[in-house]
Order: structure tokens, then sequence, then C-alpha cells
């Protein structure tokens, strides 16, 4: 389960403010219902962003909501060549009465401030990421869509900001939070989708940034994406950088298989595996539902063999984009021939039942007994 770190407060870092900058540009409400009608996922980037400054000598300061723009960055800027940058994934969500919603906002902060210590970036404490995320939410909240599962998609981001080619640690950080609106991750929705399985590549390694969310984790698992879409594939499932025998996650989302008896079985994070804050709720509402939940070590070939045998009958792929996705079959290529297991109950019973329990609870329509959802005061 996710666990909230003691805030680390640097030198100069006040409660920051995040107040909007006068005279920005507005889009014009007939350009905005164009864009609603075909977003993509944030092809569209809103009006505004939230942005602040870290130095060594001054800690956070110089926080605002300004008019979305090019960032300024010069070829020497370190994160171009050594990567220390985080970021993370949350959504506005707008409710049949037009207020507007953050699911679990607190878990996105938390996690950005483990992903921050693990790159060794400086700590923005819990309620100054929540400042920023609202106080975007109020300057662009008409960005936010209404019906069906559209909704506005926020990347908080931080990246190390400072021109110098010295191997070290930034001394200069900029964080920013950005976004716009959404259309569901898979056009499909509950279509099932199809899992490359792959054992050459791996994710991340004992003691790497797995538990981190971080670009490089992401980049690396692109290549293995593009092999497994040419086997009609739409994500890539990667195993344990050392056997390559055990199911860790895919390239942007967790894992988790169902028995027919009703048993979610999804693999320990246990620092290889990014903490998942869908992966977390759905572990949380699972036994409302009737479900038990095993999270333990699951090796390919007990995978395999209890796809097979009928056990394992429904399997699914969870995140903040995509929420949950079910999963059809899982491909695997070895020694030039093709494995494909597939699903008896693909979008079955378990599958339905907590995407519908999730959704339901982001947008209002069930009630939120687990105290998740807070309101963005416009």
């Amino acid at each position: 389960m996710l666990t909230p770190l003691e805030p680390v407060i640097y030198a100069g870092s006040m409660s920051l403010p995040f107040e909007l900058v006068e005279n920005t540009r507005r889009t014009a409400p007939e350009r905005l219902a164009e864009i609603f009608a075909n977003p993509g996922f944030v092809d569209y980037f809103s009006d505004h962003m939230a942005v602040a400054t870290w130095t060594k000598a001054e800690g956070w300061h110089d926080s605002k909501v300004e008019q979305y723009r090019p960032w300024p960055m010069t070829l020497g800027t370190a994160v171009f060549h050594y990567g220390q940058e985080i970021f993370e994934g949350l959504k506005f969500y707008r409710r049949a009465d037009d207020t507007i919603w953050l699911f679990r906002p607190e878990a996105n902060a938390q996690r950005l401030a483990r992903s921050a210590q693990r790159l060794d970036l400086p700590v923005l404490p819990e309620a100054d990421f929540l400042t920023s995320v609202r106080a975007l939410g109020r300057a662009d909240a008409a960005w936010v869509p209404s019906g069906g599962e559209m909704s506005y998609y926020l990347r908080p981001v931080m990246f190390a900001d400072e021109s110098f080619l010295g191997v070290r640690s930034a001394m200069r950080v900029t964080y920013a939070v950005v976004g716009g609106p959404a259309a569901p991750y898979f056009a499909d929705g509950l279509t099932p989708v199809n899992i490359y399985v792959t054992t050459t590549y791996s994710r991340a390694g004992e003691g790497g940034t797995g538990a981190a969310k971080c670009g490089g984790n992401y980049a690396s698992a692109l290549l293995a994406q593009r092999e497994g879409a040419t086997y009609d594939c739409s994500q890539v499932l990667f195993t344990d950088a050392a056997t390559h025998e055990y199911v860790e996650e895919l390239g942007g989302m967790n894992f988790f298989a169902v028995t027919k008896d009703g048993c979610l079985i999804t693999p320990p994070t246990s620092g290889t595996i990014l903490e998942g804050i869908t992966r977390d709720s759905i572990l949380t509402l699972a036994p409302s539902l009737g479900l038990t939940c095993e999270v333990r070590p699951l090796s390919l070939s007990e995978l395999f063999d209890r796809i097979s045998a009928g056990e394992i009958t429904e399997a699914f792929a969870c995140g903040t984009a995509a929420v949950v996705t079910p999963i059809a079959s899982l491909v695997q290529v070895v020694d030039g021939e093709l494995a494909r297991y597939s699903l008896a109950a693909p979008c079955g019973e378990a599958t339905r039942a907590i995407r519908s329990q999730l959704i339901d609870i982001q947008w209002g329509r069930r009630d939120d007994m687990y105290g998740w959802m807070q309101k963005v005061e416009l």
C-alpha cells in the first residue's frame, strides 16, 4: 500500500501561492468545442501552466500560474544529458453537476516526493503540490470536458534546469504542471487488448529507478512496445531483470491476473515496480466486490500454465490514464515460435466490476466510502 513520506522542506520553501498572472490569453468557447470533439490524449494543452523554481541557495520560490508557452532551455541543459527528471499523472473529472474533482491527489504528491528522492531532486512539499494542481484547475476550468469518460489529464513534471556538463545533481530545478483534455486512453474503451511478453528487454533492475516515475523507465519500454506491435499487441509485459522468470509490470501500467474463484494476483512492487495509485485503489476496494487479493511473485510459467488450465480466466492492466484495460491474450515469441495464451473471459465479471466501481467513484455516481475524491473550489 502507498505510505506517506515525512515532508522535506528546503530553505526558503514557505507555502507557495501559485497565483494567476493577470491578463493572460483565453481560448474562445467555440475553439474549445472543436477541441473537445476530438481531443486525443492531450493533443491540445490548456491556456495556463503552474510553475515554480528551486535553487540550492533559495529553495522553492517564484511560483505562479502563467500562460502556457514554450520553455527556454539551451542544449547544454542538464536534463537532456543526465535525465534528472520525474513526473506524475492525475486527472480532473467534471461531474454531472458541473463540479470538478481530483482523485487521490495526495498520493501523487507523495509518489512525486519518493521519485524526487531517488533522482536526487528537491522534494516539493505535499501542500505545495496540491496548491499548484488546484490553482491550474481554477485557471483552466473551462478546459475540463464533460460527457462519456472525457477528463482533463494533468502532468506535473520536475527537471534539472541548469546548463552544465559536469556529472552532478542540478542546483537549479523547475517544477511545472501542464495538461489538457483527454479522451479515453484506449479508443476502444473496454475492448480487450493483446499484450506482448518480453524476456529480452528489461524495464528496471534491483536498485534501479523502477519504483520512480521518471522518463527513462518509459523510454526503455518503447523498443519492446514497437516490437510487440508487429504481433498486434498494444502494450508490453516485462519480467524481472535478474531471471526473466517473474511478472513485473507493463511499460506504463500495473498488471493483475484474476482466478476463476475471484482472487486477484498482482506482483509486489519491491523497488522495481511503480507503486500505481490505481493499483493501490483496486487492492483497497476489491474486498467490497467479494474479491480476494494476493500480492506475491507471479512467475510466467505459473501464469501461462494457469491460463491454459482455465484457472486464471481474466487479466487486466491498470493506471491513471487507461484506468482498467482488459487483456485478451498474452503473446510471447520463443525460439522464433509464436505462443499465444488467450484468457477464457477477457473483460470478465471481475474486470468490469472493478472498472465500474472506480469510474463511478471518480465521476460521483457512487458513494466515495474511502474519502478519495477532492473537490476543486473554483
